[in-house]
Protein backbone atom coordinates (compact mmCIF):
# COMPACT_ATOMS: atom_id res chain seq x y z
CA UNK A 1 0.00 0.00 0.00
CA UNK A 2 1.17 3.47 -1.60
CA UNK A 3 -0.14 5.65 1.20
CA UNK A 4 1.19 8.78 0.48
CA UNK A 5 1.05 8.55 -3.66
CA UNK A 6 -2.25 9.60 -4.64
CA UNK A 7 -3.67 12.37 -7.72
CA UNK A 8 -6.02 15.03 -7.61
CA UNK A 9 -8.01 15.20 -10.56
CA UNK A 10 -10.08 17.42 -12.37
CA UNK A 11 -11.48 16.87 -16.06
CA UNK A 12 -8.41 18.80 -17.12
CA UNK A 13 -5.76 18.25 -15.37
CA UNK A 14 -4.80 16.00 -12.61
CA UNK A 15 -2.10 16.36 -10.04
CA UNK A 16 0.14 13.81 -8.78
CA UNK A 17 1.14 14.17 -4.93
CA UNK A 18 4.33 12.05 -3.49
CA UNK A 19 4.08 12.85 0.43
CA UNK A 20 4.83 16.92 0.25
CA UNK A 21 5.89 16.88 -3.41
CA UNK A 22 3.20 17.59 -5.80
CA UNK A 23 3.97 17.25 -9.59
CA UNK A 24 1.31 18.51 -12.28
CA UNK A 25 1.97 16.53 -15.49
CA UNK A 26 1.29 17.72 -18.75
CA UNK A 27 -0.53 14.55 -20.93
CA UNK A 28 1.10 11.98 -23.04
CA UNK A 29 0.61 8.33 -22.75
CA UNK A 30 2.94 6.12 -20.73
CA UNK A 31 1.87 7.49 -17.40
CA UNK A 32 -1.55 5.38 -16.22
CA UNK A 33 0.81 2.05 -16.83
CA UNK A 34 3.60 3.62 -14.16
CA UNK A 35 1.37 5.03 -12.04
CA UNK A 36 -0.82 1.99 -11.76
CA UNK A 37 2.34 -0.21 -10.99
CA UNK A 38 3.33 1.92 -8.22
CA UNK A 39 -0.33 1.95 -6.78
CA UNK A 40 -1.08 -0.64 -4.80
CA UNK A 41 -0.01 -3.96 -3.30
CA UNK A 42 -3.26 -4.85 -3.56
CA UNK A 43 -3.90 -3.52 -7.02
CA UNK A 44 -6.06 -0.77 -6.26
CA UNK A 45 -5.17 2.71 -7.59
CA UNK A 46 -6.90 5.97 -7.09
CA UNK A 47 -5.40 7.24 -10.73
CA UNK A 48 -8.68 8.66 -12.79
CA UNK A 49 -7.07 10.08 -15.66
CA UNK A 50 -6.15 8.10 -18.35
CA UNK A 51 -3.38 10.11 -20.04
CA UNK A 52 0.18 10.45 -19.25
CA UNK A 53 3.60 13.29 -18.52
CA UNK A 54 5.90 14.26 -21.00
CA UNK A 55 9.21 12.44 -20.92
CA UNK A 56 10.84 15.34 -18.83
CA UNK A 57 8.02 15.09 -16.21
CA UNK A 58 7.78 11.08 -16.43
CA UNK A 59 11.85 10.79 -15.37
CA UNK A 60 10.71 13.05 -12.74
CA UNK A 61 8.05 10.66 -11.77
CA UNK A 62 10.41 7.70 -12.62
CA UNK A 63 13.33 8.84 -9.70
CA UNK A 64 10.50 9.69 -7.23
CA UNK A 65 8.80 6.36 -7.52
CA UNK A 66 12.21 4.62 -7.12
CA UNK A 67 13.52 6.16 -4.84
CA UNK A 68 10.36 5.47 -2.51
CA UNK A 69 10.13 1.92 -3.36
CA UNK A 70 13.85 2.20 -2.19
CA UNK A 71 12.71 3.04 0.99
CA UNK A 72 10.10 0.69 1.45
CA UNK A 73 12.54 -2.10 0.78
CA UNK A 74 14.88 -0.99 3.54
CA UNK A 75 11.72 -1.01 6.23
CA UNK A 76 11.90 -3.29 8.95
CA UNK A 77 9.40 -5.85 8.25
CA UNK A 78 6.72 -7.21 10.73
CA UNK A 79 6.76 -11.66 10.75
CA UNK A 80 4.07 -13.39 12.38
CA UNK A 81 5.24 -16.08 13.94
CA UNK A 82 2.32 -18.73 13.91
CA UNK A 83 1.79 -22.08 15.27
CA UNK A 84 -1.78 -23.08 13.44
CA UNK A 85 -3.61 -26.52 12.76
CA UNK A 86 -4.41 -27.75 9.15
CA UNK A 87 -7.54 -26.16 9.14
CA UNK A 88 -6.23 -22.33 9.33
CA UNK A 89 -6.69 -22.28 13.56
CA UNK A 90 -4.30 -21.02 15.90
CA UNK A 91 -5.79 -21.86 19.37
CA UNK A 92 -8.90 -23.84 20.28
CA UNK A 93 -12.24 -21.98 20.93
CA UNK A 94 -11.07 -21.04 24.46
CA UNK A 95 -7.62 -20.33 23.59
CA UNK A 96 -5.97 -24.04 23.89
CA UNK A 97 -2.56 -24.75 22.56
CA UNK A 98 -1.79 -27.70 23.87
CA UNK A 99 -2.08 -29.46 20.56
CA UNK A 100 0.80 -27.83 18.85
CA UNK A 101 3.47 -29.80 18.09
CA UNK A 102 7.62 -28.67 19.22
CA UNK A 103 10.42 -30.02 20.53
CA UNK A 104 13.84 -29.87 20.32
CA UNK A 105 14.36 -29.83 16.13
CA UNK A 106 11.59 -27.06 15.79
CA UNK A 107 13.08 -25.21 19.06
CA UNK A 108 16.70 -24.78 17.72
CA UNK A 109 15.27 -24.18 13.83
CA UNK A 110 13.00 -21.15 15.31
CA UNK A 111 15.91 -19.93 17.45
CA UNK A 112 18.31 -19.34 14.77
CA UNK A 113 15.94 -16.65 12.88
CA UNK A 114 14.91 -15.28 15.91
CA UNK A 115 18.20 -15.14 17.58
CA UNK A 116 18.79 -12.46 14.80
CA UNK A 117 15.65 -10.09 15.98
CA UNK A 118 16.20 -7.68 17.98
CA UNK A 119 12.61 -6.85 18.56
CA UNK A 120 8.84 -8.45 19.46
CA UNK A 121 5.95 -7.34 18.89
CA UNK A 122 2.65 -8.97 20.91
CA UNK A 123 -0.82 -8.78 21.82
CA UNK A 124 -1.31 -7.52 25.34
CA UNK A 125 -2.61 -11.25 26.49
CA UNK A 126 0.52 -12.90 24.94
CA UNK A 127 2.83 -10.19 26.54
CA UNK A 128 1.26 -11.24 29.76
CA UNK A 129 2.29 -14.55 29.02
CA UNK A 130 5.41 -14.15 28.16
CA UNK A 131 5.97 -11.76 30.70
CA UNK A 132 5.25 -14.31 33.26
CA UNK A 133 7.78 -16.83 32.00
CA UNK A 134 10.53 -15.83 30.03
CA UNK A 135 12.68 -13.36 32.48
CA UNK A 136 13.29 -16.22 34.63
CA UNK A 137 12.79 -19.59 32.44
CA UNK A 138 16.71 -20.22 31.94
CA UNK A 139 17.28 -19.23 36.01
CA UNK A 140 16.62 -22.53 37.34
CA UNK A 141 18.72 -26.15 37.66
CA UNK A 142 16.24 -28.01 35.50
CA UNK A 143 15.83 -25.47 32.48
CA UNK A 144 16.49 -27.08 29.10
CA UNK A 145 18.60 -25.53 26.42
CA UNK A 146 15.61 -23.30 24.46
CA UNK A 147 14.68 -22.12 28.23
CA UNK A 148 18.05 -20.73 28.19
CA UNK A 149 18.30 -19.43 24.96
CA UNK A 150 14.95 -17.84 24.73
CA UNK A 151 14.82 -16.26 27.98
CA UNK A 152 18.47 -14.82 27.05
CA UNK A 153 16.81 -13.54 23.91
CA UNK A 154 13.71 -12.21 25.31
CA UNK A 155 15.21 -9.96 28.48
CA UNK A 156 17.29 -8.07 25.75
CA UNK A 157 14.78 -7.56 23.12
CA UNK A 158 12.37 -4.84 22.50
CA UNK A 159 9.45 -5.46 23.10
CA UNK A 160 6.47 -3.64 21.55
CA UNK A 161 2.74 -4.58 22.85
CA UNK A 162 -0.37 -3.53 21.31
CA UNK A 163 -2.89 -3.00 24.13
CA UNK A 164 -5.70 -0.54 24.36
CA UNK A 165 -5.72 -0.68 28.51
CA UNK A 166 -2.02 -1.06 29.51
CA UNK A 167 -0.52 2.26 29.84
CA UNK A 168 2.84 2.96 28.64
CA UNK A 169 4.58 3.74 31.89
CA UNK A 170 6.88 1.98 34.39
CA UNK A 171 8.22 -0.27 31.41
CA UNK A 172 11.65 -1.28 30.80
CA UNK A 173 12.82 -1.99 26.95
CA UNK A 174 9.25 -2.02 26.37
CA UNK A 175 6.83 0.34 23.96
CA UNK A 176 3.15 0.03 24.83
CA UNK A 177 0.85 1.09 22.01
CA UNK A 178 -2.78 2.28 22.58
CA UNK A 179 -3.84 4.16 19.52
CA UNK A 180 -2.79 5.28 16.03
CA UNK A 181 -1.70 2.21 15.14
CA UNK A 182 -1.04 2.10 11.47
CA UNK A 183 1.27 5.22 11.60
CA UNK A 184 2.99 4.42 14.80
CA UNK A 185 3.99 1.18 13.47
CA UNK A 186 4.96 2.68 10.23
CA UNK A 187 6.90 4.67 12.18
CA UNK A 188 8.96 2.10 14.09
CA UNK A 189 9.75 0.01 10.58
CA UNK A 190 11.41 3.53 9.43
CA UNK A 191 13.86 3.03 12.80
CA UNK A 192 17.23 1.00 12.58
CA UNK A 193 16.59 -3.01 13.60
CA UNK A 194 15.52 -6.13 12.33
CA UNK A 195 12.64 -7.80 11.35
CA UNK A 196 10.40 -7.46 14.26
CA UNK A 197 9.19 -10.46 15.05
CA UNK A 198 5.08 -11.40 15.66
CA UNK A 199 5.07 -13.95 18.63
CA UNK A 200 1.07 -15.59 18.34
CA UNK A 201 -1.12 -13.00 19.37
CA UNK A 202 -4.25 -13.97 16.93
CA UNK A 203 -6.40 -10.66 17.94
CA UNK A 204 -3.03 -8.46 17.46
CA UNK A 205 -2.33 -9.98 14.37
CA UNK A 206 -6.07 -9.55 12.54
CA UNK A 207 -5.43 -5.68 13.19
CA UNK A 208 -2.28 -5.95 11.78
CA UNK A 209 -3.82 -7.63 8.75
CA UNK A 210 -6.39 -5.32 8.31
CA UNK A 211 -4.01 -2.38 8.08
CA UNK A 212 -1.74 -4.08 5.69
CA UNK A 213 1.20 -3.90 8.00
CA UNK A 214 2.14 -7.14 8.38
CA UNK A 215 5.20 -8.52 5.67
CA UNK A 216 5.69 -11.74 5.35
CA UNK A 217 3.85 -14.98 7.48
CA UNK A 218 6.36 -18.11 9.13
CA UNK A 219 3.52 -20.71 10.11
CA UNK A 220 4.21 -23.69 11.66
CA UNK A 221 1.17 -26.23 10.78
CA UNK A 222 0.26 -29.28 12.79
CA UNK A 223 -0.49 -31.68 11.63
CA UNK A 224 -3.98 -31.95 13.40
CA UNK A 225 -7.64 -31.03 12.30
CA UNK A 226 -9.36 -29.03 15.25
CA UNK A 227 -12.60 -27.82 13.43
CA UNK A 228 -13.05 -24.53 15.64
CA UNK A 229 -11.33 -21.94 16.95
CA UNK A 230 -9.27 -18.95 17.22
CA UNK A 231 -8.61 -18.83 13.11
CA UNK A 232 -5.04 -16.93 11.76
CA UNK A 233 -7.46 -14.93 9.34
CA UNK A 234 -10.56 -13.69 9.66
CA UNK A 235 -12.53 -10.61 8.17
CA UNK A 236 -10.13 -10.77 5.25
CA UNK A 237 -11.69 -8.51 2.37
CA UNK A 238 -8.75 -7.88 0.32
CA UNK A 239 -6.63 -10.29 -1.72
CA UNK A 240 -2.60 -10.47 -0.70
CA UNK A 241 -0.02 -11.76 -2.89
CA UNK A 242 2.44 -13.90 -1.15
CA UNK A 243 5.88 -15.77 -2.38
CA UNK A 244 7.04 -18.81 -0.47
CA UNK A 245 10.84 -18.13 0.42
CA UNK A 246 11.53 -21.68 2.12
CA UNK A 247 9.40 -25.00 3.52
CA UNK A 248 10.41 -27.57 5.93
CA UNK A 249 8.53 -30.73 7.20
CA UNK A 250 10.38 -32.03 10.78
CA UNK A 251 10.30 -35.16 11.96
CA UNK A 252 7.01 -34.32 14.18
CA UNK A 253 4.87 -33.63 11.33
CA UNK A 254 5.09 -30.20 11.76
CA UNK A 255 5.66 -28.18 8.03
CA UNK A 256 7.31 -24.66 8.28
CA UNK A 257 5.78 -22.84 5.16
CA UNK A 258 7.46 -19.29 5.21
CA UNK A 259 5.67 -16.27 3.23
CA UNK A 260 6.79 -12.98 2.50
CA UNK A 261 3.85 -10.44 1.31
CA UNK A 262 4.65 -9.75 -2.59
CA UNK A 263 3.95 -6.01 -2.47
CA UNK A 264 4.89 -5.35 -6.59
Amino acid sequence: MWPDIETISSRNSAVLRFGARRIKPSFSSKYLTLVKKAGSSSGRTNIKFQHCVKPSSLAVIEKTVANHRQQKSQMRKIISFMHMSLDGFVAGPNGEMNWIKVDEEIFDYVGNRINESDTALYGRVTYEMMENYWPTAGDGPTASKHDIEHSKWYKKAHKIVLSKTMKNEGFTNTTIINDNLSDTINEIKQQPGSEIALFGSPTATHSLIQLNLIDGYWLFVNPIILGEGIPLFANIKDKTKLKLLTTRQFTCGVIELNYTVDRQ
